[in-house]
């Protein structure tokens, strides 16, 4: 939950690198936040079942992770020394998702690159 934190207080913050223990941590549980979201939607009767939109309780919680979601992906990106414009890859269908998630997954740079120092030497 602390690497969850950690990225909402860097809310907005592309700069930087981010290790993969957070990227993957946070995308933790924004999900199991956003399942939550969605069993609300649905107890509460704010989904969209006609239209098959998201309610309303998980519309709103995906809106305000939007930048903190980015931000952590940019960095992550910076983390393994690529610019944060490969995010644009995923556009690429199917193949763009696929070379994302590995560029995600890849272990860091073990040295400071042009983003900055390697955070596993800082923690």
């Amino acid at each position: 939950m602390k690497w969850f934190l950690a990225v909402l207080k860097k809310y907005a913050v592309f700069n930087g690198r981010a290790r993969r223990k957070e990227y993957w941590i946070y995308m933790l549980f924004y999900t199991i936040f956003a399942i939550v979201a969605i069993i609300l939607d649905n107890v509460l009767g704010t989904a969209g079942q006609d239209t098959g939109s998201s309610g309303i309780i998980s519309g709103l919680y995906s809106l305000a992770l939007l930048l903190p979601t980015l931000a952590v992906t940019v960095r992550r990106l910076h983390d393994v020394g690529k610019s944060g414009w490969w995010f644009f890859i995923s556009l690429i269908p199917f193949i763009g998702a696929i070379w994302l998630l590995v560029l995600l997954a890849t272990d860091s740079q073990p040295s400071e690159n042009k983003y900055g120092p390697n955070p596993k030497a800082v923690v």
